[in-house]
């Protein structure tokens, strides 16, 4: 090969890898360089996504009150019936974030009622209706006088639970002062399994604005004042309203 020729290669070869190297350039600068976004944009965008689009009705309501204020129990009950958007009778939930985590305490809420617990007294009525066979209660309350008519009816009630004794307090001489305790809720406070809060049904929006207090005001003294950092109110479907908690 002459010299000639070999030099007319290396002339063609040195092009070909100029022509190469500016068709990667060409490349690299069409080819947007892909951003790493820093952990704060990370947790923004995961924000931004999972925040939820409210109802035109839910940002009304909440135009109602400051959002920021904490309010009187009275009044942020009042606001939260006012705020609440749902047609049937809501309930109205109580939001505490407090100090402790598992099994806060035990409430018996004064004006909360067992809407599944049917609690009959024992009389001539519930009697005959025994004696048909027609069990419609949950829970039976006899007294001394009128325990020995159910003697008779020992083995239809005793398996299910239903006869009354005294280690339950449903044989008692008070029958409607026991009817009274045993229709008020008993429940166990108690705070999610990885964060101290708790979620607590106290009432519902048609009821007295009192009695949800009254209720509100066991659950903080079982909680503790002292322990509790923020109480919200809220409706079944409504905006949550904040609240003062007298230490």
């Amino acid at each position: 090969m002459s010299k000639t020729t070999q030099a007319n290669k290396a002339k063609a070869v040195k092009k070909k890898l100029v022509v190469e190297d500016q068709v990667i350039d060409q490349k690299a600068q069409e080819t947007p360089v892909k951003e790493v976004k820093t952990e704060t944009e990370v947790t923004e965008s995961v924000t931004k996504k999972a925040s939820r689009v409210r109802s035109k009705k839910y940002v009304a309501a909440r135009r109602l009150y400051d959002t920021n204020k904490l309010y009187p129990l009275s009044q942020a009950i009042e606001l939260v019936k006012k705020t609440s958007l749902s047609k049937f009778d809501g309930k109205i939930e109580a939001h505490v974030l407090g100090m402790d985590m598992g099994n806060i305490g035990e409430i018996i809420f004064p004006h909360l009622e067992l809407a599944s617990k049917k609690i009959v007294i024992l009389n001539d009525e519930i009697l005959a209706q025994i004696k048909d066979g027609k069990v419609n209660f949950d829970i039976l309350i006899a007294t001394t006088v009128t325990m020995p008519k159910l003697l008779p009816f020992a083995k239809i009630l005793g398996p299910q639970g239903l006869m009354p004794n005294p280690k339950n307090g449903t044989l008692t001489d008070k029958p409607e002062e026991t009817l009274k305790k045993l229709s008020v809720a008993k429940t166990i406070i108690k705070s999610e399994k990885k964060a101290p809060v708790i979620h607590q049904i106290v009432g519902t929006v048609s009821q007295k604005t009192e009695e949800i207090v009254a209720n509100i005001n066991e659950l903080i003294k079982v909680v503790k004042p002292i322990k509790i950092k923020k109480l919200v109110l809220c409706a079944t479907m409504g905006p949550g309203v904040k609240c003062e908690v007298v230490k």
